[in-house]
């Protein structure tokens, strides 16, 4: 996909990249979320605050730092909810986004049966921890319409290398200021199913917080249009942190080393004017 605005032109990585950042970015993400909750539990035993306190911390600065990792290539969603909100705006195709979906699920599945492993723990121990209930469906609908109104606002006003900070402070405070914990993303909260750990969420309680998030997406969506009825898709592409390739002389050559498509050249600038 190559696209234009004034004369400058950029072009995504190809598709099976953009995957692979997906996949790779879920799984550390889930890794961080559930080993800082395995951790938490073990060296601060019986003290809930504690363990919530360091889980936060962990997963603040880790999601930050997965961001900047994986961004660059595909945006750095992790998230499906993410990803079709970008697509109701037309920064990311509805055919690439229902792409991103599985391997943002199997992402978070594998880097959760990691972590059960660095702790010497079953690869898969399905979590026993139930929290459906109607605070924890309000607080999902609520940490997820966050969620997007942060990064969407960033993008919008042009500050999108803002966003991975701004990602991790919010999804750390969130921690403490939602019942839930502040999931906000389906694919986290299937690969939170296969741990039984503090982190955790049983099989039961999760088509509710699935739900929740969506519908917290779906009013994002209506917030956003209401708040920055200008935003274009142009703007929508760069979040969560810009990812086309390189627009200055060496994008041909950035584009090629990367396996990405050489981006159109613009047209040329006019001559001086003689005087």
């Amino acid at each position: 996909m190559l696209c234009q605005d004034g004369g400058v032109a950029t072009a995504p990585a190809r598709l099976w990249r953009r995957l692979t950042a997906e996949f790779l970015g879920s799984a550390f993400l889930a890794a961080v979320v559930i080993g800082s909750g395995i951790a938490a539990q073990r060296y601060s035993p019986g003290a809930t605050g504690l363990e919530l306190l360091e889980s936060a911390a962990a997963t603040a600065a880790g999601l930050f730092a997965i961001i900047l990792m994986f961004g660059p290539v595909s945006g750095g969603h992790f998230n499906p909810v993410v990803s079709f909100v970008d697509a109701a705006f037309g920064g990311l195709s509805w055919r690439d986004a229902a792409g991103y979906l599985p391997v943002q699920v199997a992402g978070c599945i594998g880097g959760a049966m990691v972590a059960n492993l660095m702790f010497a723990l079953p690869a898969v121990s399905i979590s026993t921890k139930h929290r459906a209930t109607p605070g924890h469906f309000l607080s999902e609908i609520i940490a997820t319409l966050g969620l997007m109104l942060v990064i969407f606002a960033l993008a919008r006003s042009g500050r999108p290398q803002a966003t991975p900070a701004a990602v991790g402070a919010y999804i750390g405070a969130a921690y403490f200021f939602t019942s839930s914990t502040s999931f906000a993303n389906p694919a986290i909260t299937v690969g939170r199913m296969f741990s039984d750990s503090f982190a955790g969420i049983a099989p039961a309680s999760a088509p509710s917080f699935i739900a929740a998030q969506i519908l917290g997406g779906a009013l994002a969506v209506v917030v956003i249009r209401a708040l920055y009825p200008h935003i274009t898709p142009a703007q929508a592409a760069d979040i969560i942190v810009p990812h086309q390739q390189d627009q200055t002389g060496s994008a041909a050559a950035r584009a090629a080393q990367d396996g990405a498509a050489a981006p159109a050249p613009g047209p040329a600038s006019p001559p001086p004017s003689q005087p």
